[in-house]
């Protein structure tokens, strides 16, 4: 359990020094569930690029599933633990070991001071979230404590874990004493990462600029993420999108999830990072518990798209949250 000096500096609202980073990884960042009513100035939602796995890593380790937490990118970090901590980690399997042994994910883990968190290569996904009781302590700014690296804004100093930096965690709505001891997931509840990813697309606000066959490219050909993929979007590769005339327009709002596709007719997905603005045609718009899933593809991985309705995708992102609060449910004893 988690040593009595822990609980009562968090009780008090006092920042805790929890870990040390002896190597940050590939790149780790912290993250949330992002930074809302600020696109209109240009300042990018980020947060965590799959949002599911952060909330359910939080409510593992007994958060509120909106609080901060590691986001660790193919190659995770190496951390010393500073005092003993109950911990979670959800998302990709990055193959993580506590003292050279290794360490299930989607359950519950307490570290004892002194013990060392490491991270091999990606077993499965791309992105695994490292979640720890009481919240990781970052400045709130506009709302959030994710990191958006390209603006230096939140996080650390707005930028990845370096060797040398101290993690503290907070007290901000986590609290052991409601977390339900026998809690656990169903394995059907706990998501498989392949490398091939079917996505739903909602016809987007320029669909009209494209040809029939440009159309049915998008919706029949299977498309590879290239290298140029990260957290502001993915390129991709494969049959070309023909457009009617051009592929601009007046620049307008670019919403997390859109499908541009510029004059090459190549389609990208913007994502976490993605600017709020762009002037190329958007052919359709991913609903959010598919970026969710996309979250953890990596470059190379083969992508489809499927054509739905706004009722219908509203449908499947009522049941995806309606899952989410039953799981939050069962997580905490009522007091």
């Amino acid at each position: 359990m988690l040593v009595r000096e822990t609980l009562e500096a968090l009780f008090k609202g006092v920042f805790v020094e929890v870990w040390e980073v002896i190597h940050p990884g590939i790149l780790t960042t912290i993250q949330d569930r992002g930074r809302y009513g600020y696109q209109q100035y240009g300042v990018s939602v980020s947060g965590a690029m799959d949002k599911f796995a952060l909330r359910l890593a939080n409510m593992l380790a007994g958060n509120d599933d909106g609080e901060a937490a590691l986001e660790m990118t193919i190659v995770g970090p190496k951390l010393r633990a500073l005092r003993a901590c109950r911990i979670a980690i959800a998302g990709a399997d990055l193959s993580p070991q506590i003292n050279g042994r290794p360490l299930a994910t989607w359950q519950p883990t307490e570290m004892q001071e002194g013990d060392v968190l490491s991270f091999g290569t990606a077993r499965s996904g791309c992105r695994a979230y490292l979640a720890v009781y009481g919240g990781i302590e970052a400045p709130l700014t506009m709302g959030s404590r994710s990191t958006h690296i390209l603006s230096k804004l939140g996080g650390l100093n707005g930028r990845a874990l370096i060797k040398g930096d101290r993690i503290s965690i907070r007290n901000a709505g986590g609290d052991l004493r409601r977390f339900n001891p026998d809690f656990s997931l169903r394995r059907e509840q706990i998501p498989s990462y392949g490398r091939e990813w079917q996505v739903r697309v909602i016809p987007g606000p320029q669909s009209d600029y494209f040809t029939r066959r440009g159309i049915a490219a998008f919706y029949s050909a299977e498309y590879d993420i290239s290298p140029q993929a990260d957290r502001m979007g993915y390129r991709l590769r494969g049959p070309k999108i023909e457009h009617k005339a051009a592929a601009d327009i007046l620049t307008d709002a670019t919403p997390r999830g859109s499908v541009q596709v510029p004059g090459d007719g190549n389609p990208i997905i913007l994502l976490s990072d993605g600017q709020t603005t762009g002037g190329y045609s958007k052919i359709g718009v991913i609903i959010s518990p598919d970026q969710d899933r996309l979250g953890q593809a990596r470059p190379g991985d083969k992508i489809r798209f499927r054509r739905m309705g706004v009722v219908e995708a509203q449908r499947i992102i009522q049941g995806e949250e309606e899952r989410i609060q039953e799981i939050k449910r069962a997580s905490l004893i009522t007091i």
